[in-house]
């Protein structure tokens, strides 16, 4: 663990720190404010698209309005998706004259994009092109992040907001959330940063290809394409699907140590900016402070332990007396080095983002298991776009009715009373992510078409299949990268994992803001737990640990704990 490696988490902690006040003053602005920032240019705009789009005028929705915009939106856009892939032999925008995408790939990449997961089976340069690329995977990083910020702020607007005139119980309008969240935040932002991309190296362009002779007189084909534009939506949407299969350990798609820096900083951006947000919905920035150290707690203990991992190399080289000064470098690239390679690996996986810039199945059994680990947390630690917070929130919801109990009085937030309802609906929410992800694990691993795919035997085999799952229940989208995934069985298993840890959690999420969002507010009295403060913050890092760790410590102990005390003794599979 080096100087340089500190020197390079303390430079991300420090920007994403410095951005989350502004941007999330802003996010407030676009969303909440009275008057949205740009209204003489940005506001002609969001009109003309209102009315294009039927829009213009409308009403604010009720949680069961929100959740059926929501399905109808993402259920037309699985189908487009699919629908350019099957026929991109025949589409325009295909230089190299690929063939379309056959149906079980295709439906698991529509409704991986959909989800805001981009898991890919593929390898994007041979599979994908450029109008597939572009038309039918790139516009889904910007709109399935717009959708899940409108679900965050539909949740902080039922918590939040007070009763309004005869009842009110609305959430907003989706389809106004949405395009706000396209125009005002993912659009211009993604058109700087691929500028700035592309300034540091990143390709853009929409030939397929360069022809190059090499040093040694050999003939190379490099595969190009509009890179820069989908990795700036790649990161800052936190949807993490690459368009070379290297992803961001591609020299095309992240050069430099300062690319490498510029994407992290990307990938939490919003999702820490919406703490500050929620903080001033909330009209109290400490209830969005507390969220915010919540989620750095987590993250910090999962970097240190990744980085620490990796630093240490690979135990079955030690027992062969060979050193590793540079830790364990399999897998990584050389520009890198274990210590940029472990934060990234930890913020793509804490962010549900998905971009790796490393090959975690190269990672070492403690090093691996961190990535997965913060998969399974839920999403909560900063998280994807939007996602992040309402997944958070659920545990506040959790952590305050767990308080009430100590204290032996009805549980309240903002001084909304926590009641059954509630808790049913946030233990649902709960209970589908493990629900779907052991259950597939389980299926695969006594499956011969699910262990046919492995390249790993023994734990390290389990902890492949356990990943995959995790990854796409999670809607993170990163792979071990040890698993073919791309048979009938991982592609039609995969989309009901990816679609199931986003819809049939999200609908829940909405139904507890219809819910809070009609309840009376009561003063706080002697007896209300603060939510503000350290204490709230250090009771929300224990029940994120207690529900999401302790759930899959059983086959967390028979992958990659199992692995690492092996290898410990010299054993390998």
């Amino acid at each position: 663990m080096t100087s340089a490696g500190w020197l390079q988490l303390l430079a991300f902690c420090l920007l994403v720190l410095a951005v989350t006040p502004p941007l999330g003053g802003y996010l407030f602005r676009v969303f909440e404010g009275p008057r949205r920032p740009l209204p003489g240019l940005l506001g002609p705009v969001e009109r003309f698209v209102a009315r294009l789009c039927g829009i213009e005028g409308a009403g604010e929705q009720t949680w069961v309005q929100y959740a059926a915009s929501l399905l109808a939106f993402s259920a037309l856009g699985l189908l487009v998706t699919y629908a350019i892939q099957r026929a991109q032999g025949v589409l325009p925008l295909n230089p190299r004259h690929l063939a379309g995408v056959e149906p079980a790939l295709a439906f698991d990449t529509a409704a991986s994009f959909v989800t805001n997961t981009d898991w890919q089976s593929y390898s994007g340069e041979t599979t994908m092109s450029p109008l597939t690329q572009m038309a039918g995977l790139a516009w889904h990083n910007f709109t399935s992040a717009a959708a899940g910020l409108g679900v965050a702020l539909a949740l902080a607007r039922g918590l939040t907001r007070r009763p309004g005139p005869e009842g009110q119980r609305t959430l907003g309008n989706f389809w106004v959330d949405v395009n706000r969240a396209l125009l005002y935040v993912l659009l211009p932002l993604s058109a700087v940063i691929a500028l700035l991309l592309v300034s540091q190296g990143v390709v853009q362009t929409l030939s397929a290809s360069v022809e190059l002779t090499t040093v040694e007189g050999a003939r190379q084909t490099l595969a190009l394409g509009p890179v820069a534009s989908q990795e700036a939506i790649k990161e800052l949407g936190t949807n993490g699907g690459g368009f070379f299969n290297a992803n961001s350990a591609h020299p095309f798609e992240n050069p430099s140590p300062l690319t490498n820096l510029l994407e992290l900083v990307l990938i939490f951006a919003i999702p820490a900016a919406l703490t500050f947000t929620y903080g001033r919905m909330a009209k109290d920035a400490r209830q969005g402070w507390a969220l915010f150290a919540a989620m750095a707690v987590l993250f910090f203990a999962g970097v240190g332990v990744c980085w620490w991992a990796e630093s240490q190399g690979n135990p079955a080289l030690r027992g062969l007396g060979l050193s590793e000064p540079l830790g364990n470098m399999e897998g990584k690239e050389v520009r890198f080095g274990t210590a940029a390679s472990a934060l990234f690996a930890t913020v793509t996986t804490d962010a549900s983002c998905g971009a790796v810039n490393a090959m975690h199945d190269s990672f070492t059994p403690l090093g691996g298991l961190v990535p997965l680990v913060d998969i399974q947390l839920g999403e909560v630690v900063f998280g994807g776009v939007g996602a992040g917070l309402y997944g958070l929130l659920i545990f506040v919801v959790l952590a305050v009715f767990i308080a009430g109990l100590m204290v032996g009085r009805t549980p309240e937030y903002l001084g909304k009373k926590i009641e059954a309802k509630e808790m049913k609906l946030a233990m649902l929410y709960v209970l589908v992510f493990p629900l779907v992800i052991l259950t597939l694990t389980a299926w695969s691993a006594v499956s011969e078409r699910g262990v046919s795919s492995l390249n790993n035997a023994g734990p390290h085999g389990l902890t492949e299949l356990l990943y995959a799952y995790s990854s796409g229940a999670g809607n993170n989208g990163s792979a071990f990268a040890g698993l073919n995934a791309n048979t009938d069985w991982w592609n039609l298993s995969l989309a009901v994992a990816m679609l199931a840890g986003r819809f049939l959690m999200i609908v829940p999420v909405l139904a507890i803001a219809g819910s809070m969002v009609g309840k009376k507010t009561v003063a706080a009295g002697p007896g209300t737990f603060p939510t503000n403060g350290p204490l709230f913050t250090f009771l929300l890092v224990a029940v994120v640990l207690v529900v999401g760790a302790l759930t899959f410590f059983p086959a967390l102990s028979l992958g990659p704990v199992v692995e690492h005390f092996a290898a410990q003794a010299g054993k390998g599979y």
